[in-house]
């Protein structure tokens, strides 16, 4: 069963139609999506929003059904900009000005090279799927290339469905995804033609992928049921780490100080100042869960939770400090304007939060 963060980048109303098809028509819907750009509307401002980053001074956030926004005043407006898909986008990240990627549903890797106007579909999930079924027969004859052919097979039967939920590029050349399933990808030619790593994972259940971060040589995957993977030599090898608590984990933020924050269910967050070896649990003083992290310009971090609540800390989380009051909506991601504001994408939308706005001390 997917938790919690999975379904909050799941359009649930899409997911209900299709599950009342037949695996032919659900999966012709499927490619449909794929091959149809979205819709563009006025309503877009009210979509669904599940991500959202900076490209230069703009502001980029993705949603339900390919909605794509940008704003140029710090969050005030928005416009929607063309897709090419159909398909719900769930992260967004852009190394520079100008370059960045968004990843979804149906295994869809989107590249803009001009800060978000326009997009290119570089992956989708026919193309992954072809993917690991030419990476098993480039494999040896192992029982551990016998496993990956089943996985491998499992993703062509399936179709095109498979849910990205994470991506993190350290340039505009060298890229992960990963996602539902254990799903890995990687990119050394900024997206041209990708690779799976999933067989270098320590995930024999194929747990969910909902994170990733790369720092220097140092590459750390979270995701269900507290998984936690840590690679220290580029992602050539990668070993568990031992998970501070059972709950899962929607996502981990390396701070200005080199600590990692990894945060989760019912307000759970926990600090480790030595690469995982050891984890504080941090009293954040909310029920909803965690769904966000944010290193802020000034050297705070931002917690944000499914219940609307945006937590402030300056120091590494022994104290926290509510920003205003809850939001109506959930909150799926943050990120900070060019003039210092918070923005929130959220399931109605992105909303923008004055630094200005009142700071309550918990």
């Amino acid at each position: 069963m997917f938790s919690i963060p999975y379904l909050l980048r799941n359009v649930l109303t899409a997911a209900c139609a299709v599950a009342v098809l037949s695996p032919q028509a659900a999966r012709a819907a499927d490619i449909g999506a794929l091959a149809q750009p979205a819709v563009l509307s006025t309503k877009s401002v009210q979509a669904a929003m599940l991500a959202i980053a900076r490209a230069g001074a703009r502001l980029v956030a993705v949603g339900e059904r390919g909605v794509i926004l940008l704003s140029d005043d710090d969050g005030k407006s928005w416009r929607q900009a063309p897709a090419p898909v159909r398909t719900s986008l769930t992260a967004v990240q852009f190394v520079d000005a100008r370059n960045g990627w968004a990843v979804g549903h149906m295994g869809v890797v989107l590249h803009s090279a001009d800060a978000g106007r326009s997009w290119r579909k570089q992956l989708d999930g026919v193309a992954i799927a072809r993917i690991y079924q030419q990476a098993v027969r480039a494999g040896a004859d192992s029982a551990q290339a016998r496993d990956e052919q089943g996985y491998a097979s499992m993703l062509s039967e399936d179709g095109p469905d498979k849910p990205l939920l994470a991506l993190d590029f350290r340039d505009a050349r060298h890229g992960l995804v990963v996602g539902a399933y254990n799903m890995a990808l990687q990119t050394s030619d900024g997206g041209v033609t990708w690779e799976p790593f999933s067989q270098r994972l320590p995930n024999p259940r194929r747990l969910h992928l909902y994170k990733v971060m790369q720092r220097d040589q140092r590459v750390v995957l979270v995701g269900e049921q507290g998984l936690m993977l840590s690679s220290g030599n580029g992602g050539r090898d990668y070993s568990a780490l031992a998970s501070p608590y059972k709950g899962s984990w929607f996502g981990i933020l390396a701070g200005r100080d080199g600590a990692w924050l990894a945060y989760g269910l019912r307000g759970s967050a926990w600090r480790s100042a030595d690469q995982g070896a050891t984890w504080s649990s941090l009293a954040t003083g909310v029920n909803g869960s965690i769904s966000a992290a944010l290193a802020m310009a000034d050297g705070r971090e931002l917690l944000a939770s499914q219940t609307g609540e945006l937590l402030l800390t300056a120091d590494g989380g022994q104290h926290f400090e509510r920003v205003g009051t809850a939001l109506a909506a959930p909150v799926a991601e943050v990120a900070q304007a060019a003039d210092g504001a918070l923005v929130a994408a959220t399931l109605r939308g992105p909303v923008r939060i004055p630094l200005n706005s009142s700071v309550v001390k918990r």
